[in-house]
Parts: C-alpha cells; structure tokens; sequence
C-alpha cells in the first residue's frame, strides 16, 4: 500500500519538476522586462541558478520513486524498545 503511494507521489513530483521550471524562468523574464537593470539581471540569474537544480532533482527523485527505487525502505511504524 505505502509502496503505491511512492509510486504515485512520484508521478506527482515529475509533473512538479518541469512546472516550477516553467514559472521560475517566466517570472524571471517578466521581472527582468519590468526592470532590466543589473541588480535585478543579477537576482534573478542567481535564483535561476539556484532552483534550476533543485527542479531537476524532483523530476529525478519523482523518476526513482516511480521506478520502485524507494520501496525497499521500511514503512513508516516505528517500534520503540523500552
């Protein structure tokens, strides 16, 4: 059951992945055209560096979920010995 859940939670962070990369460069384009002076060229070239990764680690991890990567971990009842 848990497994399913990773399965899906993975196709999930696939469809994440391209999106925040869709809506980082539009927003960085948009705000670039609104104010195209160095500082902002600078902030957002640094947040594109930045997340740009950070995206295509969801699609990776959503790729390893889905491929079954993560069902040898255990589930998540934990036994705590006295």
């Amino acid at each position: 059951m848990l497994n399913t859940i990773k399965r899906y939670a993975g196709i999930i962070w696939i469809i994440l992945g391209p999106i925040a990369i869709y809506f980082l460069l539009q927003t960085a384009s948009n705000e670039i055209a609104k104010k195209p002076g160095i500082d902002t060229i600078i902030q957002w070239g640094v947040f594109v560096v930045v997340f740009f990764p950070i995206a295509i680690g969801f699609i990776l991890f959503g790729l390893y979920a889905l491929q079954g990567d993560y069902d040898h971990l255990p589930d998540s009842s934990v036994e705590i010995d006295d």
